[in-house]
């Protein structure tokens, strides 16, 4: 089943560039971000995590981010996050069908994604200094699209190297190419 998911979330991935770019002009981020709420509201109901608080705030990339606070969140989290991931490809598909394009949504859980990007960003960039300093192409573990689209934007200023995602379904990673 994660194999599916996978596949689902890369096809979401590839797609969200295109139908943003085509809604850029009608975008409401307020209608977005309540609709977004809503349906993350309504999945959480069916978990025993007691109350929590969801803020809203745009990212870096201009993508909706939808960060849950509250107790004992781990269930929301899950193994390596699978679990969090899961929960946002759920929103992002559900916002689609009820807005009719798609907008970047991440949803995350007391700081994790956040904590969890910034080891990712760390990874690439010493990655790429052992690509340059070896003359050599360095493959990264296998990792999620969100995953893959951080090391694509953190490494994407960077001269020295460029970035490549190779592989398929759960084995797809990013392969860091000095240049």
């Amino acid at each position: 089943m994660d194999e599916i998911i996978v596949e689902s979330e890369e096809i979401v991935e590839e797609e969200v560039v295109e139908d943003v770019a085509d809604e850029e002009e009608s975008v409401d981020l307020d209608e977005i971000a309540d609709v977004a709420i809503d349906t993350l509201q309504g999945i959480l109901s069916y978990f025993d995590v007691g109350e929590v608080t969801i803020d809203e705030y745009e990212g870096d990339e201009g993508e909706l981010i939808l960060d849950i606070t509250g107790d004992d969140l781990g269930v929301l989290i899950g193994r390596y996050g699978r679990t969090l991931d899961s929960l946002q490809f759920l929103v992002s598909t559900i916002n689609y069908r009820k807005l009719g394009f798609r907008y970047p949504v991440v949803v995350d859980v007391e700081g994790y994604k956040n904590r969890q990007r910034e080891k990712i960003e760390s990874v690439a960039r010493s990655s790429a200094r052992k690509a340059v300093s070896q003359d050599r192409d360095i493959a990264m573990r296998p990792m999620t699209p969100y995953e893959r689209r951080i090391v694509h934007i953190t490494l994407k200023d960077n001269p020295d190297v460029e970035t490549e995602s190779e592989g398929e379904g759960p084995n797809r990673h990013v392969v860091i190419k000095p240049v």
